[in-house]
């Protein structure tokens, strides 16, 4: 079976953000072959601060980089993938990408000539209860991530294909004792004699503009992981 691990970097989450960074690796009979694809793609709009955070791709850089715009890579991308079975960290929202790209050029859609495989949920299904983003699974595989400073598509695709081989090889029982996937003791703090009634504390509320700029960062922190922990 040929797969294709995916991920890529956009401009921001929901309706009308683009893609600016693809990679790929390919995997044949889970082996990985060597193959890749790679490119950063200008997306036509602005990217959000808090995207150009997380993966520090900026307008200004890929200008100076004559990064193409993604009808100018739609066919050799879509050519690189096709009739593989895809491997994507949380597949919806990349798939939801592509397919909204695939749209504006009137292509057909990603599961019309691939396949899909979502490592998230297999994770899920497989360490119910634990925290399962990329970085908690490499912990829990014992696959070193330290050179993920920032998020690269590329990058996030090399080690999500170390995930999933690892994941999928008979290798899941060294997740049993993992300390991250422990709950958190509670914590009993003693504020002894303090009367907290004659207390007096200012509440300041966040503002609309700060409540939608929480939001947007707990969207890009739900894209790259397995939930914001402030939604549970």
């Amino acid at each position: 079976m040929r797969q294709v691990v995916l991920d890529t970097e956009t401009t921001g989450i929901g309706e009308g953000h683009r893609i600016v960074e693809i990679g790929c690796v390919e995997i044949f009979e889970r082996k990985l072959t060597g193959r890749h694809y790679h490119v950063y793609v200008h997306p036509q709009r602005d990217i959000d601060p808090e995207a150009a955070a997380v993966h520090g791709i900026t307008n200004e850089w890929l200008v100076e980089q004559g990064a193409p715009v993604f009808a100018q890579v739609a066919d050799e991308f879509r050519e690189f993938i096709a009739g593989s079975q895809l491997v994507i960290h949380n597949a919806a929202f990349d798939v939801g990408m592509m397919d909204a790209e695939f749209r504006r050029l009137n292509l057909s859609l990603t599961r019309d000539f691939c396949g899909v495989l979502d490592t998230l949920k297999m994770a899920r299904d497989l360490h119910p209860g634990a925290r399962n983003s990329l970085d908690a699974l490499c912990k829990r595989y014992g696959i070193d991530n330290s050179h993920r400073d920032l998020h690269g598509a590329l990058l996030d695709a090399e080690i999500l294909a170390d995930v999933y081989l690892t994941m999928t090889g008979g290798q899941t029982a060294l997740a049993l004792a993992v300390e991250e996937d422990k709950k958190e003791e509670e914590v009993v703090i003693d504020i002894g004699d303090i009367d907290l009634d004659a207390v007096n504390q200012r509440i300041i509320r966040a503002s609309a503009e700060e409540t939608a700029a929480h939001e947007k960062m707990l969207d890009l922190i739900d894209k790259k992981s397995d939930g914001a922990i402030w939604r549970r």
